[in-house]
């Protein structure tokens, strides 16, 4: 992994009616198409007029998906066969946050390398993944698919974000209902980071050469600590919201009742645990440089997430770390 090049992406919207992929067909395959990253890369490179395909596990999921139209059905464990596989010369690996994370990447990349094309993996990875001091089990699950990635010679690119501005939705009621944003996070700043930017830093590497074996790391424009945060949220939503500096054993008690595994919880307290040491603070301007355009800011974001934080959600997954 070296460091990071520069670089402006095209532009031009493009839509098309829904079809299923055919054998033969040169496109960039996105797993992940369906997420919070991987639905705006795949606008992004619909945008830049990209032959893009979507992995997704049930035909319907392709649905609502921008872009050509094009996708495959298959999983990361379940992946397409190579006759299949050998259509795409770049690959987009995004996979959640769970403890299979590693293993489920490995039998994709396995895929990959029998297909013997040896495609170009561009790899979303997390903040701290070049970090020697950071042992956070989600950094660590990342760094045992570089290794292996490097063992079987892929050319690859590694997308490092920060923590996503979306994360925050995870204590939107918190925040509707009780005024307090709770987080086990002490002082420590974060480059906090829009999905909407991660996808754009990754359809220009998707869309343009020279980026094999460069690892991005991409932030927002500032490092904010959780009080920053909720002193944005108090001025852009106008009430008054105050930053909680959970204990540990409080924060762990709010996730398990969220509905996150257990492994996840310890996870996430791992990481919050890495910022308050100051681990998470780095901002760069790859975003920037990527594609000429700069990275959104936490008032921007949260004034278009408006709905999401001052009226009920349905339920859903609760967000993740990374």
């Amino acid at each position: 992994m070296v460091s990071a090049k520069t670089g402006r992406t095209a532009a031009g919207p493009r839509r098309r009616p829904r079809e299923e992929i055919q054998e033969g067909s040169e496109v960039i395959l996105v797993t992940g198409a369906t997420g919070r990253v991987g639905y705006h890369l795949m606008e992004a490179l619909a945008d830049a007029g990209a032959e893009a395909t979507a992995m997704v596990r049930v035909p319907a999921r392709a649905a609502g998906l921008p872009g050509t139209g094009r996708y495959l059905v298959a999983d990361l464990d379940d992946p397409p066969p190579p006759q299949v596989l050998r259509a795409f010369d770049r690959v987009f690996l995004l996979s959640p946050a769970l403890e299979e994370q590693a293993a489920l990447e490995t039998v994709f990349i396995d895929a990959l390398v029998s297909a013997g094309h040896g495609p170009h993996v561009v790899k979303v990875a997390a903040d701290g993944l070049a970090d020697p001091d950071c042992h956070v089990r989600f950094v660590l699950s990342h760094r045992q698919v570089a290794k292996h990635l490097d063992a079987v010679g892929l050319p690859a690119t590694y997308l490092a974000p920060s923590v996503y501005m979306e994360n925050l939705l995870a204590a939107a009621a918190t925040i509707r209902d009780d005024g307090t944003l709770p987080a086990p996070a002490g002082r420590g700043r974060v480059g906090f980071v829009a999905a909407r930017d991660v996808a754009a830093v990754a359809a220009r590497v998707l869309t343009s050469p020279g980026h094999e074996d460069a690892s991005y790391v991409v932030t927002g424009p500032e490092a904010l600590s959780y009080a920053d945060v909720a002193a944005r949220i108090s001025a852009v939503f106008a009430r008054e919201v105050d930053y909680e500096d959970q204990p540990p054993e409080r924060a762990r008690e709010r996730m398990l009742a969220a509905g996150l595994t257990r492994w996840e919880a310890e996870g996430s307290l791992e990481l919050f645990e890495w910022i308050s040491g100051g681990g998470a603070d780095t901002v760069t301007d790859t975003v920037r440089e990527l594609t000429g355009e700069d990275p959104r800011r936490l008032e921007d974001w949260l004034s278009q997430s408006r709905a999401s934080f001052l009226t009920e959600q349905p339920p859903d997954r609760p967000a993740r770390a990374f």
